[in-house]
């Protein structure tokens, strides 16, 4: 994070940063980075081509096909695309999306521009949940009773009768609470399994869950941190991490990095910033705003 900030503040900063993501997130990161003076860039499918985020950033570039939104902030294929188009020398994936997928930041490291992110190799570890819980067990970390991950719902409706209810059905992908359900009735346990799983598809785009016994009351208060990869020229790492029971109530340890607007970028680009207005306000139009006008906006 040190390295990260170091060059944010030096000569080395930043240039120009794509945004892997949409609204508020992608917003919040447009305004820190016209803070420090790195111009931005969005990407937007033909659904969002009227989203205020499009008009936040400096330069704007459609990605994917009509008729699947979703896909196309998944594509790391179409992320690098534009970011080779427009120039730009880092991508921030903000969280959810492609922010825990591997294949980006090894995208990116191939294609010389810097992934804002842990490495390709310690998302690999933890940006499954399943392998991470994996990787806890061989380094004797206790961890929860959980089932292998699966998209066979009558294998993981075997498995909860091992493990004991109440459970938690988790996608093994992503976080933020997406792809996740509480299980107290064995009557419900189907139901919320495949829900869970339609959920995880549509978000991350991998419909495999696993199942975790849910922890009743712990009685403690929890602190979470995330693995930090060494910085390379290729790879930024973050040291903090967004808790999904916070926004999602759910009483959950997710193993995993996050690339948050708190992450070491974030934290260096909004460190002065004062709080972001609601998404429906207008660019102010003084000397002293904290917003800069788009200047580009291409449509394939």
């Amino acid at each position: 994070m040190v390295h990260v900030i170091g060059r944010l503040k030096g000569s080395g900063m930043f240039r120009k940063v794509l945004v892997a993501n949409r609204g508020e997130i992608a917003i919040r990161a447009f305004r820190a980075g016209y803070e420090l003076g790195a111009r931005t860039v969005a990407v937007f499918p033909h659904e969002d081509r009227n989203s205020l985020h499009r008009l936040k950033a400096d330069e704007a570039y459609e990605i994917g096909e009509p008729g699947h939104p979703v896909r196309a902030y998944l594509s790391v294929e179409e992320i690098v695309r534009a970011a080779q188009r427009a120039g730009a020398d880092a991508v921030y994936p903000g969280y959810g999306f492609l922010s825990e997928n591997p294949e980006l930041a090894r995208a990116c490291e191939e294609a010389g521009i810097t992934f804002v992110g842990p490495s390709a190799h310690i998302l690999e570890m933890t940006g499954n949940k399943a392998t991470a819980i994996a990787a806890a067990r061989a380094a004797g970390v206790p961890v929860l009773g959980s089932s292998a991950p699966s998209t066979d719902v009558d294998e993981l409706v075997r498995a909860a009768e091992e493990i004991g209810f109440p459970v938690f059905v988790k996608a093994v992908a992503g976080g933020g609470g997406r792809g996740m359900r509480r299980v107290e009735d064995p009557a419900t346990l189907r139901e919320s399994i495949e829900a869970a799983a339609r959920e995880a598809m549509s978000a991350f785009g991998d419909a495999t869950v696993f199942l975790e016994k849910a922890v009743v009351d712990p009685g403690t208060s929890r602190c979470r941190s995330s693995p930090t990869a060494r910085a390379t020229s290729s790879t930024s790492s973050s040291a903090t991490a967004r808790c999904s029971a916070g926004t999602r109530r759910s009483s959950s340890w997710p193993p995993r990095p996050t690339s948050t607007p708190h992450c070491a970028i974030g934290s260096a680009w909004t460190r002065s910033a004062s709080p972001v207005r609601s998404a429906t306000a207008t660019r102010a139009p003084s000397s002293s705003s904290s917003t800069r006008p788009a200047t580009t906006s291409s449509s394939r």
